[in-house]
């Protein structure tokens, strides 16, 4: 991602498709902007623009106004920014000059000479120039002239955006980080530099760091006791914060923000540390004795212990993994196993900041109206028509930024530590991809067809997996239990690198479905990418959710598709003698058939 700061240091864009607002926060409704303005930008081969400002423009326009507060700096709105893929972000440096332009002069001389649009995708209501008297449909009349598209962000999403960002700060005014986390996408966070206290916490036996806020309008959250992670240089450790007066210690008024870091005991004082909010312990409270505190503060301690042992591994600074993943399920036609199935996927990410989105194909049951109604929480992607599996997700994972997908059927049911195993293996750089352990939901004790414990291709480059060779699956004992390189992973629940996905093209479309992890899982393995099984990783398919196993259909697709596949892949001098045997091995399978 490209930062710019200076309007005269902008370079010439190619294909831009830009945004503009302050996105405090960035939170679960800005990042479906995000990845819209990334999904357009993909398809016109053009590159995403996110034009904010700093100052925020309340700061200038009215300087006497001190309620300000911000979720987010603009240093935290770049962090963020670059997690969900924005390829250009612009701040520009808000002045009372800038404030005065005319509505023609910001559209010819801002948007059009700084930024070239190809498209600008804006909300409703957005209002610009001098007295604010430009809007949207002034924008629009413009863009004949200028030759720009205006997408227009609705009614509904901007209200969505606007209570998205009053809810998540009134949740912080009220000590319920988690619901903060739940509505921003990601975990609170809040840094500054360590300053002298007092030293009460050491006298205690729980040494604090006095953590001084620089930006006088970042959000402080309700006084109280929280769990935290603490990230101190390149290191990240479990703590508990304490905001608040002290209300037991005489004489002490002063609010306070002080966090006590377990196993830690260097001295940091004048470094910058940044603290994460996870769970909201308790109110602050008054005790009649230091005596009462100390204890209160080791009951404390061991409640913030279990609910961060919860949690994920904490990723080292710059790893994506934690809070960089989208697990994005197909759906065509599943209401029913979305109802069964998604809950589970719900409950193992309860506790991180990945992120689920339902991807549906032009549904012709009530898939929709089910996730609007029972799973309000997660993100839809609707498209127009039923493009199958290959180019449905094509076109989905277009509109979604994220450092690792997971691509998961609608029909698979996970268990509570899926994840983890698989994201860490494909942590690995020479790594492109990994499936976890594949067994069947009404057999649990089989392996399951699609996929089982890994892919391999036999000579003639038919498909068979280790647990399945053609229809039959063998039982799980145990002795695939070995995390091992593969051929390919299935699709049915594939973990993949989001940069290796868009950079090798995606599915073939043209597949439809079946076999287009295959392909792409060979293309990979012939740049030098490693393809992995994971077996600590289970999870349970139905199977046939889409396509029956016994269809003539899926019949037809398996082998054009497994054909197709090794035409493009296999070396050019084997296909001389493969070829012809397996046209004849195709023609006898068809006559069995």
């Amino acid at each position: 991602m490209r930062i710019f700061r200076q309007l005269d240091e902008l370079p010439t864009f190619h294909n831009a498709v830009l945004t503009i607002g302050s996105f405090d926060g960035v939170h679960l409704g800005h990042q479906q902007l995000l990845a819209r303005i990334n999904g357009l930008a993909q398809e016109r081969d053009g590159e995403s623009i996110v034009i904010t400002f700093h100052p925020h423009p309340r700061q200038v326009i009215y300087p006497n106004d001190d309620s300000l507060v911000l979720l987010t700096t603009t240093e935290e709105k770049l962090a963020l920014f670059r997690r969900y893929g924005v390829d250009n972000v612009v701040v520009v440096p808000f002045t009372v000059a800038f404030s005065q332009q005319s509505a023609d002069e910001y559209i010819q001389r801002f948007l059009v000479e700084k930024f070239q649009p190809s498209v600008i995708v804006i909300g409703y209501d957005h209002k610009f120039g001098l007295n604010r008297q430009g809007d949207l449909n002034y924008l629009k009349w413009h863009s004949k002239a200028f030759e720009y598209a205006v997408e227009e962000i609705a009614a509904q999403e901007v209200d969505d955006m606007a209570v998205s960002s009053t809810k998540v700060r009134r949740a912080l005014q009220a000590g319920r980080v988690e619901d903060a986390r739940r509505w921003l996408g990601h975990a609170y966070t809040l840094a500054g530099k360590v300053v002298k206290g007092q030293q009460l916490g050491r006298q205690l036996g729980f040494p604090t760091a006095n953590i001084q806020v620089r930006n006088r309008h970042k959000l402080i959250p309700a006084d109280g006791v929280y769990a935290v992670r603490v990230q101190v240089a390149e290191t990240t450790y479990d703590g508990m914060l304490y905001i608040g007066e002290r209300p037991s210690i005489e004489g002490v008024t002063e609010r306070v923000i002080e966090v006590n870091i377990f196993a830690f005991q260097a001295d940091i004082y004048d470094q910058d540390i940044r603290v994460t909010f996870y769970h909201h312990l308790r109110g602050d409270t008054a005790f009649d004795s230091l005596e009462g505190l100390k204890n209160q503060l080791a009951q404390d301690q061991d409640e913030a212990q279990r609910l961060l042992e919860t949690l994920p591994a904490p990723a080292p600074p710059n790893n994506a993994v934690d809070g960089s993943v989208a697990i994005v399920i197909l759906n065509y036609n599943g209401a029913d196993y979305l109802r069964a199935y998604l809950p589970t996927v719900l409950d193992s990410i309860a506790k991180t900041d990945y992120r689920v989105i339902v991807a549906d194909n032009a549904s012709t049951d009530d898939s929709l109206a089910v996730m609007s109604a029972e799973f309000p929480q997660v993100a839809v992607i609707a498209m127009p028509k039923n493009l199958g599996f290959a180019a449905g997700y094509n076109q989905a994972l277009a509109q979604v930024s994220a450092d690792y997908l997971v691509l998961l059927n609608s029909d698979v049911k996970v268990t509570p530590n899926w994840l983890a195993p698989c994201l860490e293996a494909l942590a690995a750089p020479d790594v492109a991809a990994c499936q976890p352990k594949v067994k069947a939901l009404e057999r649990p004790e089989q392996f399951e067809y699609a996929g089982a414990a890994g892919g391999w291709l036999d000579s003639l480059g038919y498909p068979f997996c280790r647990g399945r060779i053609f229809a039959t699956t063998e039982q799980d004992n145990g002795q695939y239990d070995r995390t091992a390189e593969i051929f390919w992973a299935t699709g049915a629940a594939l973990f993949i690198k989001a940069e290796l996905f868009r950079n090798f093209g995606g599915f073939d479309g043209e597949y439809f479905a079946h076999a287009e992890e295959i392909d792409l899982c060979w293309r990979l393995k012939r740049a030098g990418y490693r393809i992995l099984a994971v077996p600590e990783s289970e999870v349970y398919h139905l199977g046939g959710g889409t396509l029956d196993y016994l269809s003539p259909r899926k019949a037809f697709l398996n082998f054009r598709n497994t054909l197709i596949t090794s035409f493009k892949n296999e070396v050019g001098a084997k296909l001389f003698w493969w070829l012809p045997l397996r046209l004849v091995m195709d023609g006898l399978a068809g006559v069995l058939f």
